[in-house]
């Protein structure tokens, strides 16, 4: 049951990086670095505030807290990137680390107390609050780069006005266990 929760949460979050990869790659830098007001972040400020969050809790993620002395979150909302090459390089890292802290977990992990800010969560519930976060600044990723391109944007889930195909596609398989990212 456990190693079952372990995959599908990596998949998950396979499937989120996924849709901020498509996205970001159908965007310039300049785009990347555009935001709709002054109060608002840019993509590229999201991904530094993805990445800085997911070093910071990542990191040491069983022995240490998740929000590092190291990390400097005010800073995560200044963007710094001179290319879209390094903002990539950054998103990457922050992933990685992310994988390389989840998916050596066993079922006694899961049950482990780790601590965010002093607040103690199971390490389900501080996996189940990233998956979450992330999901939402990925949304936002989405959002705006749909809002940027416009009528140029490919999409990057079942088109307007091809639902009926989609489903007579899905139909036409067999009932079976999948996890929906599985034809991704």
């Amino acid at each position: 049951m456990e190693e079952a929760y372990i995959a599908s949460t990596v998949k998950q979050f396979k499937y989120y990086k996924s849709l901020g990869e498509k996205t970001i790659s159908q965007l310039s830098f300049s785009e990347l670095q555009w935001s709709p007001h002054v109060e608002s972040n840019s993509i590229a400020i999201m991904v530094k505030h993805l990445v800085g969050n997911m070093l910071s809790r990542w990191t040491h993620f069983l022995t240490e807290d998740g929000e590092k002395s190291w990390r400097n979150r005010d800073d995560e909302f200044v963007d710094s990137y001179n290319s879209k090459d390094e903002l990539l390089e950054a998103w990457h890292n922050g992933w990685d680390c992310l994988f390389e802290a989840i998916m050596p977990l066993n079922e006694i992990d899961l049950e482990k107390i780790i601590f965010i800010r002093n607040q103690g969560h199971t390490v389900t519930e501080a996996i189940n609050r990233q998956l979450a976060h992330y999901s939402y600044h990925v949304g936002q990723i989405v959002f705006l780069g749909k809002l940027i391109k416009g009528s140029q944007w490919q999409s990057l889930s079942i088109p307007k006005g091809k639902s009926t195909n989609y489903n007579q596609e899905k139909f036409s398989k067999p009932k079976g266990k999948r996890h929906f990212t599985d034809d991704l």
